[in-house]
Order: C-alpha cells, then sequence, then structure tokens
C-alpha cells in the first residue's frame, strides 16, 4: 500500500511546491515582525522603497517602465533601483512597494514560470501568467496587513490573440486587466493623469515610449519618491517593450534621447510664455 503524504501535490508550480516544503524561503517568510519593538517595526517599515512603475498598450503590444528612485522615510536610498524585470520571454513585471519582498517576488515568479515550462513542456497562458502572480500576492496578504506591502503591474504578448495586454492587482491578490494604460506607486496618480492626457489608441512604438517617458518626469516633478532622469549620473527610467518577437529592452541611449527631447520641448515651451 503506497504511503499517503501529508501534503497535496503541487504539481507543476514551484511557488506551491516552496510554500509546502520550505515555506522560509518564501518572500514574505523571510520577515518575521514577532518579537520587535515598536521601534524595529517602524524601522522595518522605513525600509527601501520603490516607487512609479506604468505600463500602456500600443499599436505591436504594450510597454512597461519604471523610475530607478528608491526612498527611505524621507531619504533617497537608491538612485539606481530596477523595479521592471523580465517574467519571461513574452512578459515582463514591475513592482511597487517595498524593495526587498519586491525583488524576491519578481524573481521568484520568473522561476515560477521557467519551472512550469520544463515540468509540462509548454508554457502558461497569458491569462495563466497573470494568475500565478495573483496567488503570489495574495500569500505576500498578511505582510501587506503590517504595511509591506508589494504592488505589480504585469505586462505581456497574447501571441495567440496577436495584442499586448496589462494586468495590475490589489494587496489581496485581485487580479484586473487593464483596457489601454496604468500606473501606480507614489507618483501613479500624476503618471496616470499625463498618460489620461496624451494616450490615444494606436501608438506607435515611438509614440508610446514618449508618452511613458513624459507621464515618469510629470511624476517625478509631483512626486519626492519618484526620480526623473539624470543627466549627471546618467541614471534613466527602465522600459521595456512586450512585442510578438519576444520581450525587448529599449536602450538607455534611446531613453536618453527621448528624455532629452522632452525637456528641451518644455524649455521651448516656457521661453515662448
Amino acid at each position: 500500500m503506497p504511503l499517503r503524504s501529508n501534503f497535496m501535490d503541487p504539481g507543476s508550480s514551484f511557488f506551491d511546491l516552496l510554500r509546502q516544503s520550505r515555506s522560509d524561503l518564501l518572500p514574505q517568510m523571510q520577515i518575521k515582525l514577532e518579537g520587535l519593538s515598536q521601534a524595529e517595526t517602524r524601522e522595518l517599515k522605513e525600509s527601501p522603497h520603490g516607487t512609479t512603475i506604468l505600463a500602456l498598450k500600443y499599436r505591436d503590444g504594450a510597454i512597461i517602465a519604471g523610475d530607478r528612485r528608491a526612498t527611505e522615510g524621507f531619504q533617497i536610498s537608491s538612485r539606481r533601483i530596477e523595479k521592471v524585470f523580465k517574467a519571461d520571454d513574452h512578459s515582463a513585471i514591475a513592482i511597487a512597494g517595498v524593495a526587498g519582498p519586491c525583488i524576491e517576488m519578481a524573481k521568484l515568479f520568473e522561476v515560477e514560470l521557467t519551472h512550469y515550462e520544463k515540468l509540462e513542456g509548454m508554457t502558461l497562458s497569458l491569462e495563466g501568467k497573470a494568475n500565478k502572480l495573483s496567488q503570489m500576492v495574495k500569500a505576500n496578504l498578511p505582510m501587506a496587513m503590517q504595511g509591506l506591502v508589494v504592488i505589480p503591474i504585469f505586462v505581456g504578448y497574447d501571441v495567440k490573440g496577436g495584442k499586448g495586454k496589462i494586468f495590475k492587482y490589489d494587496v489581496t491578490g485581485g487580479r484586473y486587466e487593464e483596457t489601454d494604460y496604468y500606473a501606480t506607486g507614489s507618483g501613479g496618480k500624476d503618471a496616470r493623469s499625463t498618460m489620461k492626457r496624451l494616450y490615444r489608441a494606436g501608438l506607435t512604438e515611438e509614440e508610446a515610449i514618449a508618452v511613458g517617458l513624459e507621464a515618469l518626469i510629470d511624476a517625478a516633478e509631483e512626486d519626492v519618491g519618484t526620480g526623473g532622469p539624470d543627466f549627471v549620473r546618467g541614471v534613466f527610467p527602465t522600459v521595456k517593450l512586450a512585442v510578438m518577437t519576444g520581450l525587448q529592452d529599449v536602450p538607455e541611449a534611446r531613453i536618453r534621447e527621448v528624455c532629452q527631447a522632452i525637456i528641451d520641448r518644455r524649455r521651448e515651451v516656457e521661453r515662448g510664455a
């Protein structure tokens, strides 16, 4: 008679396997608030935070972008943090919230998708990937209730449907598909206002990149937690494209050129005024 296991079969999910056999390795389990003093808890909650991220659709797919600043309380803890990560060949994830758990969740999500593909011999559908991420965000809810929030945006190219898609999430793991654009983080509201003004259906790649970067620049002007393009240090937002041929990084030189054009245009407007 075969022995019965105390665990449910995790199937093709690496995340479920970790949760059942090594829960201490999960991002949300590496931070324990029990037994901490009030001052220690406050210090933990003031750990580095990633701020503004956004995504928008365009004619050939979708773009996802984020600024590079991380804040720690009222201080800048990093000017070069990465908030946009490759998930697989056709999708990417951007993270806003407490930097440590955010980065770990993004990396774990990439492993989750790779693990599934190796075991099943096929990739998940874009909807399936979005659902997997929803489960991971939901598992972080206990930490989110303590203030250690992780909020992602997920974008990908739906090869079967022939279009880019954007998914946003709430702290409970709720997953919602956006039809045009979305932004979140401390400067998310300002970025959404800019995209609302500039967005239109059928944007070209060049136009979509310009709208995304202009939204991040506007957010940086209004929100202290969002970093704009830094021409002195050579630090610029991260931008990725999810298209039919796969996920692509927008070169830094191209991002710098678009940011410079936006700033030059604004200077001309101010001079004309």
